[in-house]
């Protein structure tokens, strides 16, 4: 049916019949169809709906710079960039309500469409870019600007985009009901709930307040300590110098928040892999060479293993399995994605190059293979001068390898990307990010690019592939939720590209506050994927042996927890996180077990872990946005942080009082949750 045929409906959805039960989904939505069977979305195919107007877009950009900010500064500082579907959906709602516009599920689709670009393009940016600062402090020659993280995470973006659009029939029909996809799930039942949806944006506004402003506090003027750990006592302190054990854990509320969101099944996985570094490996390899100096990969280390700190030896050696571990998880998650690849790039093929034809029902209606065929090529040319002339050095070869590496290894790996997020919901990017590197860095080696340019071009390369992964796997989500809803394709792929443009902006800008304020290369902020990115590339450029035997290690390691059933990917990234960032993840997924199975009433238990998740969402949002205020305020020279009173044991111990005072505002507001 063509445009001009169809009705504009401004009626509630609520208020139409047809429509699965008025303000459900219906029940063939989550399940496989019968022969012959067809799924029905929420809004007719044979009616149009607002869906792209100034609100919706306006609120779309606002979403997109406020959690890019949000998820720039927590992405950095624990190495867990938070979804934003999720809080943008229930936020789009909250407004629509309040604002009382009729018919507003179609826009909400566009500003969550819009707004969720900021998770996705901040990931393929802070797990590569930052490493660039992080070099720099040892290569000053080397560059870092604002142009450089803006281009390559803009036309990262704009690839993912392109690439996946003709995946969308694949992953969003053929596949319906076979695929779970949690958080578009998760999404679609917010974007649904109506009124019940304005609602939530209440307890998700204070838990914003609580933990922005506790967060603030910490950051700003620290009241208490950011960290708890052993040394406070001095029995912990002796343990950590005699026998290297130690224990830490950061009192933050957005990570918290953050690990009410992972569950505790996948917290605890990533948390056993902390541990297994720093009080089996670390203590091990204290025990194992106390006198020895290892440094066959690095000869800036002069120390001895049994005399440096455990936090030392986890940066010299642990960290390294790490690296080892989740580059090998990566090409796991490929190897068993294969026939994904196989079976989505013959479905490309056959792709009907008039499907934006009048004849194509609305809610099937994609751009055109031609646009998308032709924007492709397009971004691909301009990446390729950006590499030629921004780059490479103005080396035509150099530029013609990295545009060819760029190009498959960003096309292959989508569909990976896009089946992780379909499964479980979790993108391993940094993973496959990784392996690009390496294959990077061996393969530009190889034609003759090393040294600081040589870096400089790896990363900026790996910042292209992350983000075209990351955005990838994020757009598929956006797609199951227009197919379920029953939006029109074209205009969520359309308006993408706006989100991944503000998107770009935004996370160059603070990426460049953050680096100006804290340094990344002083340690303050984790960027742990950054500094594995920066750890890989560094000896494979500058001539130095790379530790392939901790690399080893840690392939191994991966190898055998697949065979064992457990995610190797979760538990690689404990090894290579710092402690402190960990442990908190299983404190909130045990908030979550908690309070989710304190009844033996199913709904009592759903509604508890709805309102939970509601207010680790705001933790998420508040306290990271918080750090970016207090950055800034940092930044123009207002620090009135004490350091002698967080060098005191008491700071500490008002840490933890704090931290146990936050746990219990969470289980006790997710408590006071009823059944609707």
């Amino acid at each position: 049916m063509s445009n001009n045929q169809m009705t504009k409906d401004t009626t509630p959805l609520p208020a139409r019949e047809g429509q699965g039960g008025g303000s459900s989904l219906p029940d063939n939505a989550f399940r496989e169809l019968q022969p012959g069977e067809q799924y029905e979305p929420l809004m007719s195919p044979d009616r149009s709906y607002a869906e792209v107007n100034v609100w919706s877009v306006a609120w779309g950009i606002i979403m997109a710079v406020v959690f890019s900010a949000a998820a720039a500064y927590l992405g950095l500082k624990v190495g867990q960039v938070f979804e934003a579907a999720i809080p943008i959906a229930i936020i789009a709602v909250g407004v629509s309500t309040v604002a009382k516009r009729k018919g507003a599920l179609g826009e909400n689709v566009i500003i969550q469409s819009i707004g969720a670009c900021s998770g996705s393009v901040v990931a393929g940016a802070i797990f590569t870019l930052p490493a660039l600062y992080i070099l720099q402090a040892k290569y000053p020659d080397m560059t870092a600007d604002f142009m450089s993280i803006f281009l390559s995470s803009l036309l990262g973006g704009i690839l993912g985009i392109l690439f996946m659009i003709p995946f969308r029939k694949y992953f969003v029909k053929e596949m319906h009901g076979k695929y779970p996809f949690p958080e578009a799930t998760a999404t679609t039942q917010v974007l649904v709930s109506g009124q019940k949806g304005g609602d939530q944006a209440k307890p998700l506004l204070i838990a914003g307040l609580v933990g922005g402003l506790y967060d603030f506090i910490v950051a700003t003027f620290g009241w208490w300590n950011e960290n708890f750990t052993s040394r406070v006592v001095g029995w912990g302190e002796t343990l950590a110098d005699k026998a290297k054990l130690v224990f830490k854990v950061n009192t933050g509320a957005a990570v918290v928040g953050l690990g009410y969101i992972v569950g505790l099944k996948y917290a605890s996985i990533i948390t056993f892999g902390s541990l297994a570094v720093w009080w089996l490996i670390v203590p091990g390899m204290a025990l194992l060479f106390p006198d020895t100096v290892l440094n066959q990969w690095d000869p800036s280390i002069t120390t001895p293993v049994g005399e440096m700190s455990p936090e030392q030896i986890f940066r010299a050696y642990a960290k390294s399995i790490g690296i080892g571990g989740i580059a090998m998880a990566g090409i796991i998650g490929i190897w068993k994605s294969r026939s994904i690849i196989v079976q989505a790039v013959k479905l490309v093929r056959g792709v009907d190059s008039v499907q934006h034809a009048e004849s194509v029902q609305r809610t099937q209606r994609d751009l055109p293979m031609k646009i998308i065929a032709g924007g492709a090529l397009l971004t691909i040319v301009v990446t390729f001068l950006f590499f030629w002339l921004g780059v490479m050095q103005g080396n035509l070869l150099f530029a013609i390898v990295g545009i060819l590496l760029v190009a498959v290894i960003a096309f292959l790996f989508t569909t990976v990307a896009a089946n992780a997020i379909a499964i479980v919901g979790s993108n391993p990017v940094s993973g496959m990010t990784l392996m690009t590197l390496i294959l990077a860095s061996v393969v530009m080696v190889a034609v003759g690019l090393s040294g600081t340019g040589g870096m400089v071009a790896a990363l900026i390369m790996g910042g292209v592939v992350c983000t075209a992964l990351s955005v990838a796997g994020s757009f598929i989500t956006d797609l199951k939720i227009g197919y379920w809803l029953g939006t029109t394709p074209a205009k969520q792929e359309t308006w993408k590209f706006l989100g991944v443009l503000v998107s770009a902006a935004t996370v160059g800008g603070v990426m460049i506050l953050l680096n100006a304020t804290y340094d990344f290369a002083s340690g303050e902020l984790a960027a742990p994927q950054a500094n594995a990115m920066a750890a890989v590339i560094e000896p494979l450029m500058s001539g130095v042996g790379a530790p392939w035997i901790l690399y080893a290690i840690g392939a191994v390691i991966a190898l055998i927890l697949t065979w064992c059933g457990v995610p190797a990917l979760a538990f690689a990234l404990g090894m290579f996180i710092p402690l402190e960032l960990n442990v908190p993840l299983v404190v909130g997924g045990a908030i979550n077990w908690y309070v989710t199975t304190r009844s033996t009433d199913t709904a009592l238990n759903a509604a508890r872990g709805e309102r939970g998740t509601l207010l680790a969402s705001g933790f998420i949002a508040g306290g990271a946005l918080m750090g970016v205020v207090s950055a800034l305020l940092r930044f123009v020279g207002f620090n009135p942080i004490n350091e002698a009173w967080l060098a005191n044991p008491l700071s500490e111990l008002c840490s933890l009082i704090a931290y146990a005072l936050l746990i219990l505002y969470v289980v006790k507001a997710s408590m006071k949750a009823k059944v609707s």
